[in-house]
């Protein structure tokens, strides 16, 4: 892997390292505006689908609250808990402020591509939908793109499915070690057999964990922040004056200055919640929804779940705590929030953070997973090879695991999702008219008295749309129960 360093290390310089992150954020900024505030003017319509007031009445499909949980669930992961730390480290307070920045702007990002996502997608022989930025790239932009469709699909399996995954088996397989003293290998063991289990059932057994395992990661953990929140409230003023003070200059700035906290605040807010990287819309296609926009915004309040409430959480536990000092020599990463756990609750929270991290660590294999067969059945339609590539996932969880130094074969993971958010937001650009339209149609439907908009492919006849994904429009309605449309993959 060393002769590939060099190379590696140039493509994460020019992504990364150079210009990506303030690309998402003017991408986001101009999506934001261009849309008209979509993520704000939606935003109450985003928690329907947590009461179940979503688009779906066929059981045997994946709904847009299944489809929420195991996009949060694939976001939510180490960098709640160790981003966050980095980032106050070394940006100080002023970082969250600018996480929460990104996120409000990433929600919109995540709106368009998940909403173009669902345009495109298409229903597979076993009655499954199938999309993604690598089939919107393909059916948006045409035939002669399918090369750059190849490249997004190359990369999000090297980096999701085989990078990221062995990163996972390793965060979890530590943190028991630190804590509990389990041996690596036997740490290893057990996450390769729940690991196999849930991904060789396929995207249903996927979106069935997701909707149990989500629900209690994430309210336990908010569970926990509340707690100390509470035993420090008469800080939490001073703790949120401290954000913004230093965030915008109105104070001293430490860790670095003010422009530390916006660096910091950018990078970690869009590592962690994705927008614009093109992942989420993999999971997002596979919703049965009426309208494209319909799951769009259910993945707007994906992002607001991820950064604005989870890391949020971890934020304030480390501010709060007598653990973090600022301007001096911190602790980084996991450690940090686990020290300020212990400074707040005791010993025991140690646990907790384990077990939290086991969670947050599970459900990003399942979701990390599915973004790797969702690529590979792209490229090729053998089904062998999806049994290949679920054999391979359970090896490199192991891997990752049992060898703590194994995780440095996979470096090429931040340089591929580099090259992947860069295809990704050159095809939004190029295909953020036809995300307008769809949106202008929803629009106009609700002020029609439209309370569930449902999309006919038959108002859009210049798009590449598959009718069978959309069996609620006018016309599948009217068709005879074996003259639909055949699925178009």
């Amino acid at each position: 892997m060393a002769f590939f360093d060099p190379l590696f290390n140039l493509i994460n310089d020019l992504t990364w390292g150079w210009a990506l992150v303030p690309i998402l954020v003017v991408f986001g900024g101009f999506f934001t505006i261009a849309s008209g505030f979509i993520q704000f003017r939606f935003f109450r319509r985003m928690f329907g689908v947590l009461t179940g007031d979503d688009d779906s009445s066929d059981p045997s499909k994946i709904s847009a609250r299944e489809a929420l949980f195991v996009s949060v669930g694939g976001r939510v992961g180490g960098g709640n808990i160790a981003g966050v730390a980095v980032a106050i480290s070394l940006g100080g307070p002023g970082a969250v402020f600018w996480m929460w920045m990104i996120a409000l702007v990433g929600m919109c990002t995540s709106l368009i591509e998940s909403s173009l996502a669902q345009l495109y997608k298409r229903t597979t022989p076993e009655g499954n939908y199938r999309g993604g930025p690598a089939r919107t790239i393909l059916y948006g932009l045409g035939v002669q793109y399918r090369w750059l469709a190849v490249v997004y699909a190359v990369c999000l399996i090297a980096s999701f499915a085989f990078g990221f995954n062995a990163f996972q088996g390793n965060t979890v397989a530590g943190a028991a070690l630190d804590s509990m003293e389990i041996p690596r290998m036997y740490t290893g063991i057990a996450l390769a057999i729940f690991t196999g289990f849930i991904i060789y059932g396929g995207i249903h057994r996927i979106a069935k964990a997701a909707d149990v395992i989500i629900p209690i990661m994430a309210l336990s953990y908010i569970a926990m922040a509340l707690i100390v929140i509470v035993l420090n409230i008469t800080s939490l003023p001073a703790v949120i004056w401290d954000i913004v003070a230093n965030a915008l200059g109105f104070r001293e700035a430490v860790a670095g200055g003010m422009g530390a906290a916006l660096a910091q605040g950018l990078r970690r807010g869009l590592f962690s919640n994705e927008a614009g990287l093109g992942s989420a819309p993999n999971v997002a296609a596979t919703a049965y929804v009426k309208h494209p926009v319909s799951q769009g915004i259910v993945q707007s309040l994906s992002v607001f779940i991820d950064t604005m409430i989870i890391c949020s959480c971890t934020a304030f536990v480390i501010l709060l705590s007598d653990v973090y000092q600022p301007g001096a020599e911190s602790v980084d990463g996991v450690a940090l929030t686990q020290q300020s756990l212990v400074d707040h609750v005791g010993a025991w929270s140690q646990y907790f953070l384990t077990f939290a991290i086991l969670l947050f660590a599970f459900s990003s294999i399942m979701y990390n997973y599915y973004l790797g067969e969702n690529a590979l059945t792209f490229m090729t339609g053998n089904p062998m090879a999806v049994h290949v590539l679920r054999a391979a996932i359970v090896a490199i969880v192991f891997l990752g695991a049992v060898a703590p130094g194994a995780t440095a074969v996979f470096a090429f993971s931040d340089p591929m999702m580099g090259i992947l958010a860069v295809v990704n937001l050159m095809a939004l650009m190029m295909l953020f008219p036809v995300a307008l339209r769809i949106i202008t149609d929803f629009r106009d439907q609700l002020k029609q008295g439209i309370v569930k908009p449902v999309f006919d492919p038959a108002k859009f006849p210049d798009l590449d749309t598959d009718p069978s994904a959309w069996p609620d429009a006018p016309a599948a309605q009217a068709a005879p129960a074996g003259a639909r449309p055949a699925p178009a993959e």
